[in-house]
C-alpha cells in the first residue's frame, strides 16, 4: 500500500493523469462493475461536491465503492495525487473555444466557462494556487485559450499575463458570489430579508454631511436591487467587459 503522507509524488501523479503506465486488472470474478481510476475519481467529485474538499479522505470515498482503503491506494497512489485527477476531470467540461469569434468573444466564452465550472465544483478555485500538475483536459483547455488569443499581436509573456488576468478576475467573482451564499446560510436570510430589518437602521446612521457619496447611491436605491446593485449575476459581466477593455486598450496602443 502506498503511504498517503500528503505529499503529491509528480512522477505518479503524471502517469496517473495522463493514464500512463500499467492499471490493475480486472478479476476474473468480483463485482460486476471493476474498480477504475475514472469510477474512484468520479466518486470523488461527487463527495467533495457534497461536503467540501477538506472533508474528503481515502476512506470516505472507499465507503460508496464499497472497497477497502487499501484496494483505493492500488489505483491511486493517495489523496493528493487523487484531487489533481479531480481537477482535470471537471475541466473537461470547458468550452471548446474553436470558432469563438475574435480573441475578445473566445475570452468571454474561457471565463463564463470557469465560472460555470466553479458554480458546479466549488471546490475548484482555490486549488488555481495550489500546485496541481496538468493533465490532458488543462493542457487542452491551456492550449485553446492560448491559441484563441494568438492572433492578437502579443508577445508570448503578454498572452500568458492575459490569460492570467482572465483568470484572477473569474477567481474573485466566484469567491465574491460564494460568500454571499454562504452568508445566507449562516444568517438563515435572504439578501432581501436582511435589507429590509437592516436598511432602515443603517438609513439613520449614515449622516448625508459626512458621507454623502455614499448617501447618494444608498438613496438611488441601488442597494435594494438584486445582487446588492451589482445584478442577478453578482457584476459578473459588467467586471468581465471591463477587464476585457483593457485588455483591448493595451492591444491598441501597443499596436501603434
Amino acid at each position: 500500500m502506498a503511504k498517503d503522507n500528503g505529499r503529491m509524488d509528480p512522477a505518479r501523479t503524471l502517469a496517473l493523469l495522463w493514464r500512463q503506465g500499467n492499471q490493475p486488472a480486472r478479476p476474473a470474478r468480483g463485482p460486476r462493475q471493476a474498480l477504475t481510476v475514472d469510477r474512484i475519481v468520479q466518486t470523488a467529485i461527487a463527495l467533495a461536491d457534497a461536503e467540501g474538499l477538506a472533508s474528503l479522505s481515502m476512506r470516505k470515498v472507499a465507503e460508496p465503492l464499497e472497497v477497502s482503503v487499501m484496494s483505493l491506494y492500488t489505483y491511486v497512489p493517495g489523496r493528493a495525487e487523487l484531487v489533481n485527477c479531480m481537477l482535470d476531470e471537471v475541466l473537461a467540461a470547458s468550452p471548446s473555444l474553436e470558432g469563438a469569434g475574435d480573441w475578445r468573444a473566445a475570452l468571454e466564452q474561457y471565463a463564463r466557462g470557469g465560472r460555470d465550472i466553479a458554480r458546479r465544483h466549488p471546490w475548484v478555485p482555490p486549488l488555481a494556487s495550489a500546485r496541481m500538475l496538468m493533465g490532458p483536459n488543462e493542457t487542452a483547455v491551456w492550449d485553446g485559450v492560448l491559441g484563441a488569443i494568438s492572433g492578437a499581436g502579443l508577445t508570448e509573456r503578454e498572452m500568458l499575463g492575459v490569460v492570467h488576468l482572465v483568470n484572477g478576475y473569474v477567481r474573485g467573482a466566484v469567491h465574491q458570489s460564494a460568500d454571499a451564499e454562504h452568508d445566507e446560510r449562516r444568517a438563515g436570510l435572504s439578501y432581501d430579508e436582511w435589507y429590509e430589518q437592516s436598511g432602515p437602521l443603517l438609513e439613520r446612521m449614515i449622516s448625508v454631511t459626512r458621507f454623502p457619496h455614499l448617501t447618494r447611491v444608498w438613496m438611488a436605491g441601488v442597494f435594494e436591487e438584486p445582487g446588492e446593485g451589482l445584478g442577478p449575476d453578482g457584476g459578473f459581466e459588467f467586471g468581465l467587459q471591463r477587464v476585457l477593455d483593457g485588455i483591448e486598450q493595451y492591444i491598441a496602443h501597443r499596436s501603434v
